[in-house]
C-alpha cells in the first residue's frame, strides 16, 4: 500500500527523493526527465533555498516597458502566468508619461514586531509601565543588530495595546523597527524574541507569540497619476472608468476583483525580485480592511479639466539585500534590469506597476471589456495546449479570435485541420 509516511525524506539526495516521488505517483520517465530540469536555478541552491526540493518549475519572465516613474525611465522585469497582464502594464505606462510620468514616494522603512502578553489581572496598568520602560526596551533590541544601527536603522518606537480576545483582554507590545534595504521578517523576529523577557519583567506576564506583522501600516507606497482625456479619446472615457472604480468602492465582490488588478502588476515584480509576495498580499488586503469595510486600494477621480487622476496608497515590505532576494541568480538579474539601489525605490516602482496595471483593467472593462485583449493572448496558450508549435500556434490562434470561439477543443480541431494541409 502506498504511504506518504517516509522517514528521512530530508536526508535524501534531490535524486533519491524524485525516485520516491516518481513511484508513488506513476510518473513517466519523461516527467521525471522534465522535473530535473531547473534551467537557471543551480539544484544546489534550490536544495539549500527550501526542504524535500524534488525539481524545479519555471515561469515566464517578461519585460515591461514604457514606465516614466518620478521623471526616471525603468524597464520592469514581471513575473506572471496569466495573458495580457505585461502587454496591459506596457500600454497603460505608456498612456502616462507625462507630467514626469507616474509619481510614487515610499514612506521610511519601518516594520512591526508584535509581542503577545499575557496572564495580566491589569492590562492596562501594565500598558503603561511598557511605555515607560520604552527607551530601555529599544535599547535591548538595537543590542541584537549593530550593523543594523550603523546603516541607520534599528528600532524607532515601542507602541503597546490592550486587545480583547476570546480568552480575555490581552497586552500587545509593538517594536516598530526601520529595517532599511531588506524586508526584515529576519531582524524584527530576532529583536523581539531578544526583548520579550524585559517585557516580561516589566509587566509581570508571559510574552507568548513573538513574531513580525505583515500588516506593515508603517511602511506605505503611494503612487499617483494623471491620464489626459484626449490621450484616453475624451470624457465619455474618464466618466467610464472613474465609474466602474465607484463600483469597486461600493461592492466588495467587485473590490476583491479590482485589488487583485493592482496585485497582478504587484506581484508579478515581487516574483521577479524573489520578493515574499505572500506577505505583500496579505497586507495589502488587510490594509484594504483597515476601516472595517473592504475597500479598493486605488481612487479614480475626475480633474477640473475633465482629466482622469488616480492614486494608490498600500503596504510594500519589499528588500534589496538577504534572503532569496540575493540568492536567486534570475532574481539578482531582475533587480539589475530595473535599476533599482534600495528597497524604498523597488516599492515606488511596484506601487507604480500597480496603479498603472488597475488602470488598465478598468479601461478595458469600462470600454471595449476585459475579455478582447486578454482572449487574443489565450487563444496562444490554447494552441498551445493542444499540440501546435511554430507558425500553427499563430495561425490557430488568430481563427480562433476570428470565430470567437477561443476553447480548448476547437483548438485541437483546428490543429488537425491545418496539419492536413
Amino acid at each position: 500500500m502506498k504511504t506518504s509516511r517516509i522517514p528521512g525524506f530530508y536526508k535524501m539526495s534531490i535524486d533519491e527523493r524524485l525516485k520516491v516521488v516518481a513511484e508513488f505517483a506513476g510518473l513517466t520517465d519523461d516527467e521525471v526527465q522534465l522535473l530535473k530540469t531547473f534551467g537557471n536555478l543551480d539544484p544546489g541552491i534550490a536544495d539549500r533555498m527550501i526542504e524535500n526540493v524534488i525539481g524545479a518549475m519555471s515561469y515566464p519572465l517578461a519585460a515591461a516597458v514604457n514606465f516614466l516613474i518620478n521623471g526616471k525611465d525603468y524597464i520592469v522585469p514581471m513575473v506572471i502566468e496569466e495573458a495580457s497582464v505585461v502587454a496591459a502594464a506596457s500600454n497603460a505606462a505608456r498612456l502616462m508619461r507625462r507630467d514626469q510620468g507616474i509619481k510614487s514616494v515610499a514612506t521610511a522603512p519601518v516594520m512591526i514586531g508584535q509581542i503577545q502578553v499575557i496572564g495580566l489581572s491589569d492590562p492596562w496598568y501594565k500598558r503603561m509601565e511598557v511605555l515607560e520602560h520604552k527607551d530601555e526596551i529599544m535599547q535591548r533590541a538595537n543590542e541584537v543588530d549593530p550593523v543594523l544601527v550603523k546603516f541607520g536603522g534599528g528600532a524607532r518606537d515601542v507602541e503597546a495595546r490592550v486587545v480583547e480576545g476570546p480568552r480575555g483582554p490581552m497586552l500587545i507590545v509593538h517594536l516598530l523597527v526601520d529595517v532599511r534595504d531588506a524586508m526584515g521578517a529576519n531582524a524584527v523576529n530576532t529583536m523581539v524574541e531578544k526583548v520579550a523577557p524585559l517585557v516580561e519583567r516589566i509587566t509581570g506576564g508571559k510574552a507568548h507569540l513573538k513574531i513580525i506583522s505583515n500588516l506593515a501600516d508603517r511602511r506605505l507606497v503611494r503612487s499617483w497619476v494623471k491620464v489626459y482625456k484626449e490621450d484616453l479619446g475624451g470624457e465619455d472615457v474618464v466618466d467610464a472608468i472613474v465609474d466602474a472604480w465607484a463600483f469597486a468602492a461600493a461592492d466588495p465582490y467587485r473590490t476583491a476583483t479590482h485589488n487583485k488588478g493592482i496585485m497582478n502588476g504587484v506581484i508579478a515584480v515581487a516574483l521577479a525580485t524573489a520578493q515574499d509576495h505572500r506577505a505583500i498580499e496579505a497586507g495589502a488586503h488587510a490594509y484594504a480592511a483597515r476601516t472595517g469595510r473592504y475597500m479598493p486600494l486605488s481612487v479614480w477621480e475626475k480633474d477640473p479639466e475633465g482629466n482622469l487622476v488616480g492614486s494608490l496608497e498600500m503596504p510594500m515590505a519589499v528588500g534589496v539585500i538577504g534572503g532569496a532576494t540575493k540568492v536567486h541568480p534570475v532574481a539578482r538579474i531582475a533587480l539589475k534590469i530595473l535599476g533599482v539601489k534600495t528597497a524604498n525605490e523597488l516599492a515606488e516602482v511596484m506601487g507604480a506597476v500597480g496603479l498603472a496595471q488597475n488602470f488598465a483593467a478598468l479601461r478595458a472593462l469600462a470600454t471595449e471589456g476585459i475579455q478582447r485583449g486578454h482572449m487574443e493572448l489565450h487563444a496562444r496558450n490554447l494552441a498551445i495546449m493542444a499540440g501546435a508549435t511554430g507558425e500553427l500556434v499563430d495561425k490557430i490562434a488568430e481563427a480562433m479570435v476570428k470565430e470567437g470561439n477561443v476553447r480548448f477543443d476547437r483548438a485541437k480541431e483546428l490543429l488537425e485541420e491545418f496539419s492536413k494541409k
